[in-house]
């Protein structure tokens, strides 16, 4: 049963703007939905006004309208950018923990580095402390050496200390202000001195007979400058040498007669001190050498050397590592906070 031409007039479909189709019916899956229940009415309606248009909905062109249609396609488009800000939510929040703890372990770090090197920085001075005292109260105190003369007991704490102070004065502005340059140069200039006292050991042990050789020969230089103007220091370091060690002379007492040009030694090496001692007979004064007496009480006390050495190059070890881990955390800090 066809319907009227008059009933046509209720379902006819409103042309759309600019001769265009509606939205959902342009693409996708709302066209294909269409098509087929286009083709549905047409098959039950044979010939009607609109089942061969290809109508949707069995010939009811009812158009959803602009906003049915933007509600349809911005649904799934806001769940995917939903899901996409939680995702980034979460790998900040991941970012931001790690942030945290590689902050939390270069303060850590920064204090371990800093409390090691006030403590270096303090004992620099009071290194540099007993070097100036000995300088000013004692002179060039164990000055033995004429080759160098410059090379005594005040002179090597001075420098020693002052070294130590620059150290560790660059490790604690490192370490506080967190600056990369400072902590690679405190580390560069302790590993420095870490191998060159390896490398000193290495070949003291290896030449030992050479240097012994060396040192006894420049030892006996010097014995012509006791008592001599200007050599206080070295006229002072063997009296206290003599007297201490109960020895006389570099290899025996008569070194000290080419000295005097006599059988003769100074008075600090007579058995009982007494004023010109010296001259009396060879019974009365010690006949012990002292460069190997000294050299037997260095062996008998190599332990506690060694314990010595140890403990220096074990600060400086702690020194490289608190250096390089506070650096890699500084590196690892602007990194991830950046």
């Amino acid at each position: 049963m066809r319907r009227s031409s008059t009933d046509e007039s209720t379902y006819r479909r409103s042309p759309s703007p600019e001769g265009k189709e509606p939205g959902f019916a342009r693409g996708g899956p709302f066209r294909r939905y269409s098509s087929l229940y286009g083709r549905a009415g047409a098959g039950d309606g044979g010939d009607s006004g609109d089942g061969g248009d290809g109508g949707p909905f069995f010939g009811l062109h009812a158009s959803p309208g602009p906003k049915a249609a933007q509600a349809r396609y911005t649904a799934p488009k806001g769940n995917k950018y939903v899901v996409f800000y939680l995702d980034l939510s979460f790998i900040f929040l991941l970012e931001l923990k790690r942030c945290s703890m590689a902050r939390g372990c270069l303060q850590g770090v920064k204090f371990l580095m800093f409390a090691f090197n006030l403590l270096f920085w303090l004992g620099g001075c009071g290194i540099l402390g007993v070097g100036i005292w000995l300088a000013a109260t004692q002179g060039n105190f164990a000055t033995l050496s004429s080759s160098f003369p410059s090379l005594s007991a005040a002179n090597l704490l001075i420098v020693t200390g002052t070294f130590v102070m620059a150290i560790g004065f660059v490790g604690c502005i490192g370490a506080i202000k967190e600056h990369k340059c400072l902590l690679l140069t405190f580390f560069v200039t302790l590993l420095l001195v870490l191998l060159l006292e390896v490398t000193v050991t290495v070949l003291f042990f290896a030449y030992t007979d050479k240097i012994d050789r060396y040192a006894q020969r420049d030892l006996k230089k010097g014995l012509h400058l006791y008592g001599t103007p200007g050599n206080v220091g070295l006229t002072n370091a063997w009296s206290i040498i003599q007297t201490d060690f109960r020895c006389c002379g570099v290899s025996n007492y008569t070194d000290w007669f080419e000295v005097y040009n006599a059988t003769r030694v100074p008075d600090s090496c007579c058995l009982e001190f007494s004023e010109s001692c010296g001259l009396h007979a060879p019974g009365t004064w010690w006949k012990a050498p002292c460069y190997e007496t000294v050299k037997t009480w260095l062996q008998e006390n190599l332990l506690a050397v060694g314990i010595f050495g140890l403990c220096t190059a074990l600060v400086q070890l702690l020194g490289l590592t608190f250096a390089m881990t506070m650096y890699c955390q500084v590196v690892k800090a602007d990194t991830y906070c950046a």
